[in-house]
């Protein structure tokens, strides 16, 4: 796994399987926490997006401002083509440790297996941090991030902790069926953490 925190990696697997791919959840899996603190008008940030569909998704879902970055110049480009014609739906080529977005720019932000990926590469916690921490500069007051993982609170609660000005709510939801029958083992879940910044990031 440590290969998911190189951008090397990413780039060669983009090149030779540029097919839709979605971690841990489809939409479907999360739409009913998304709806919940989410509303339609919100300006979304998807970050490390890849080539998932969620974005696609939530702007079929009725969400009109959504934006995908990621560091791979390859998928990027393939997204832009692929969406370019989807109203309400972007993609930006973007480093999420430093991203160009202003302070308090974004109302919501789903990430769906980046803090995980990145936590796989070298130097990770400083990289995880500083991640977090632009999270927690780019949203604004009152906004949410929803950190979807595979991590119980005792793995990742430290992380989220130290960005400091929010508060954070821990839900599950079930796993994806992977048996023939479609059968879902409820002990079996992925951890999505809702956090809500509580003032302006300092």
């Amino acid at each position: 796994m440590a290969q998911y925190g190189k951008k090397e990696y990413w780039e060669e697997r983009y090149s030779k399987d540029p097919e839709p791919f979605d971690w841990f959840q489809h939409y479907s899996g999360i739409r009913a926490l998304v709806t919940q603190y989410v509303k339609p008008q919100h300006r979304i940030l998807i970050p490390g997006c890849g080539n998932s569909r969620l974005g696609e998704d939530l702007v079929a879902d009725g969400y009109t401002d959504v934006i995908g970055v990621d560091f791979s110049p390859v998928v990027i480009k393939q997204m832009k083509d692929r969406y370019k014609d989807t109203k309400g739906l972007t993609y930006q080529l973007m480093d999420v440790t430093k991203m160009d977005f202003a302070n308090d720019f974004f109302d919501a932000i789903i990430d769906k297996a980046m803090v995980d990926s990145l936590l796989c590469g070298e130097g990770s916690q400083k990289i995880v941090q500083q991640t977090i921490n632009e999270y927690m500069r780019t949203l604004k007051p009152g906004g949410v991030c929803l950190i979807v993982t595979y991590a119980p609170p005792e793995q990742r609660m430290m992380y989220y902790e130290r960005a400091g000005q929010w508060t954070i709510t821990p839900h599950t939801v079930p796993k994806p069926p992977i048996q023939p029958d479609g059968a879902v083992d409820d002990k079996e879940v992925h951890y999505v953490y809702v956090c809500r910044k509580t003032s302006a990031a300092s």
